[in-house]
């Protein structure tokens, strides 16, 4: 008796099936680590126009008034819209949660942002975004002394990778900027750093309650309201009075600098996962050194070079070792 060989129909529908979707998943892991990978670019972008905006002599905290300014009514709309989505429901929301989403908002987005303004002001942007970019480590160190959360030894090794190239980079940094300037703006940088990184330990437990995208469209309303406030009790009212070029700066860096790489980042994070998306996100300090290259002429020697690759070792090491 003759037995047909052949794939059944049934057998071929299968085989296309697992096809179609293998090549699903691999379009949409390159489609998220394109979103990851456009984002960190956008981000590393606002040091560029802070900078450029400081030509101009702008002070901190107006410039950081006009970047919520331009930035808020989206992220009011983009809330609105989400909390409206009858899709997107998660679990019950109390007072409490409530009140820790306004903590995080300041800590996270408004003390974050302001120090990172102060601090822009004394050193390079190159320098900023390393410094920055050690936030994955500071949240390593912040578990273990709040948490309870012992520290590994491979995670010991990329703390110590982490912040020798940070070393590395500070040295090579010190003939393009006076030695008081730049410890001033460094330890102002580093602040800025230590807030985002409380903020990514608080936000871990209110994310799944609201949603990325409600959660980041509420925390920066939130963070706007205490950086509207700060610039009316500072008593510098001359919104109004600032150079043109000014404006353009802030809104381009609320558009590309916050709003998009804001959510950008989220739906990254949904489509390659958190752990993926930090490695990706990784390009940041390279993007920034090449930007600030060709529009604010801000050289790099062969150290600082090397000493930012140290950096990313140490916090690619440590991204891998949590997953």
């Amino acid at each position: 008796m003759l037995y047909d060989t052949r794939p059944n129909a049934t057998h071929k529908i299968r085989m296309l099936q697992k096809i179609s979707t293998h090549s699903g998943l691999n379009m949409r892991q390159v489609g998220g680590a394109l979103l990851v990978f456009l984002s960190a670019v956008c981000f590393s972008s606002k040091a560029i126009m802070v900078k450029l905006a400081y030509r101009y002599h702008v002070d901190s905290v107006s410039l950081l008034t006009l970047r919520m300014a331009f930035s808020v009514p989206v992220f009011l709309i983009v809330g609105y819209l989400s909390k409206a989505n009858k899709g997107e429901q998660h679990t019950e929301i109390n007072a409490k949660d409530y009140f820790w989403l306004v903590l995080m908002g300041f800590v996270g987005y408004y003390l974050s942002s302001l120090f990172d303004f102060l601090g822009l002001q004394y050193i390079t942007a190159g320098l900023e975004r390393l410094i920055l970019f050690i936030y994955p480590t500071l949240v390593v160190v912040l578990s273990a002394i709040f948490l309870g959360k012992p520290i590994s030894r491979n995670q010991f090794i990329a703390l110590g990778l982490t912040y020798a190239g940070v070393l590395l980079v500070l040295v090579g940094d010190v003939h393009t900027e006076s030695q008081a300037n730049m410890i001033k703006g460094g330890l102002l940088i580093f602040i800025s750093a230590v807030t985002y990184a409380t903020y990514l330990m608080g936000s871990g437990q209110l994310i799944p309650k609201f949603g990325a995208v409600r959660f980041t469209s509420y925390a920066m309303t939130l963070a706007a309201l205490g950086v509207f406030a700060h610039y009316l009790i500072a008593g510098q009212h001359h919104l109004l009075q600032l150079p043109m070029p000014v404006y353009g700066y802030s809104f381009l860096m609320a558009m590309i600098a916050t709003v998009a790489p804001a959510y950008l980042l989220s739906e990254g994070i949904r489509m390659v996962g958190a752990g993926n998306a930090s490695i990706i996100a990784s390009i940041g300090p390279i993007s920034t050194i090449i930007l600030a290259y060709i529009f604010l002429g801000e050289q790099v020697s062969f150290i600082q070079m090397v000493g930012t690759l140290i950096v990313l070792a140490g916090i690619i090491l440590i991204t891998l070792r949590k997953n």
